[in-house]
């Protein structure tokens, strides 16, 4: 292990023991705002300092091991008991330096997912519903809420927009590498001929904006609009202007919502996206004067980069970021995205480390 990262990790063994004695004082829940910061930060060095203490001990208990290989009696099983004890040094400083990583501060954040057909016509139309009942399953899996703001319908059932918030712990940690263009590979239901069809559809995945931090709004800079909310028909059909469309006139961002239950309930929402949206571009834009320098394995996220291809009649799905193809593509259809989503943060943490060891 490094010197510098050994150092660094005494200091969190220090600071552990401090925060654990601050929050043992009568005097901690005085200040609440700093008691949640000092229990948020003894939950994050916890897991860490319980990994270097198996470290230290791992490395103890390798030196025991090499003492007894002056006994003729005990060198075998002192051997064993090091080649044992250096694997497993090996598999605790490879997590260490994971935890060591810098956190994204926006992997908790809630987010807003937007799913756009784009070339293909219907059956485009037909994949966004794919795609929605792929990440609305994962979320459930994940037991998340699901809200549905906004969704445009197409003739066939399918959608050719619809915008959804997923609330739920780690939520954009976990779908963060999903923006892009999502390829689809497959017969038509409308094919009389049985021949294979490639659509298109674009995601795009952005944390929910602290509105009063991270995002300001000057009211002078909307135009809102009222307008009567669309549907397929039934239920669906709104007879009220209670859909609302906020432009934000510097740079004309556009966000509406209609599956509220009333002008005000969509207002908000469409104030939420806007802000997500325009939070978005500005983090977008920071990412790539830092890709200038270094780029990213896993890719800028833009809408217009193909990411993912699904494969029907082959059953496969395939990332093309990470050159990583999968035969489950009923599975990962039902929200099982677990295995796909894993090997891209795993993916980013090699990235990092990679730049933590340089």
């Amino acid at each position: 292990m490094k010197a510098s990262i050994a150092a660094k990790l005494e200091q969190l063994v220090d600071r552990l023991e401090e925060v654990t004695h601050l929050l043992a004082s009568e005097s901690a829940t005085q200040d609440m705002d700093a008691f949640r910061k000092l229990t948020r930060e003894h939950a994050e060095l916890t897991p860490v300092v319980t990994t270097f203490q198996a470290y230290r001990l791992c490395t103890s208990d390798i030196a025991t091991a090499e003492e007894m290989l002056a006994d003729p009696e005990m060198k075998t099983f002192a051997q064993a008991e090091i080649e044992e004890g250096q694997a497993r040094l090996e598999e605790l400083e490879i997590e260490l330096q994971k935890q060591l990583l810098p956190k994204d501060p926006l992997d908790e954040k809630n987010v807003f997912l937007e799913i756009r057909a784009g070339t293909g016509g219907d059956e485009a139309a037909l994949f966004a519903g794919d795609l929605l009942r792929m990440y609305t399953r994962y979320a459930e899996r994940n037991r998340w809420q699901v809200e549905i703001l906004s969704a445009s319908e197409s003739d066939l059932g399918g959608y050719k927009e619809v915008i959804l918030r997923l609330i739920g712990q780690g939520a954009y940690s976990q779908l963060k590498f999903e923006s892009g263009g999502h390829r689809v590979q497959r017969v038509p239901a409308t094919e009389t001929q049985g021949r294979i069809h490639t659509s298109a559809c674009t995601v795009a995945v952005m944390p929910e904006a602290d509105e009063l931090v991270d995002v300001v709004l000057n009211s002078a800079d909307l135009r809102i609009d009222t307008f009567r909310a669309s549907g397929a028909g039934g239920q669906h059909i709104n007879k009220t202007d209670s859909a609302v469309r906020i432009t934000h006139l510097p740079t004309g961002i556009v966000a509406e919502c209609q599956d509220g239950r009333s002008q005000h309930a969509n207002k908000a929402s469409a104030m939420q996206v806007l802000a997500a949206r325009i939070n978005d571009i500005q983090r977008r834009e920071q990412q790539q004067k830092e890709a200038a320098e270094r780029k990213s394995l896993i890719g800028s996220g833009d809408r217009s980069e193909r990411i993912r291809t699904y494969n029907y009649p082959q059953g496969r799905i395939t990332d093309h970021r990470i050159n990583l193809t999968l035969y489950k593509l009923d599975y990962m259809m039902d929200g099982d995205l677990a295995e796909l989503t894993g090997a891209l943060v795993a993916e980013q943490q090699a990235e990092l480390l990679a730049a933590l060891a340089d």
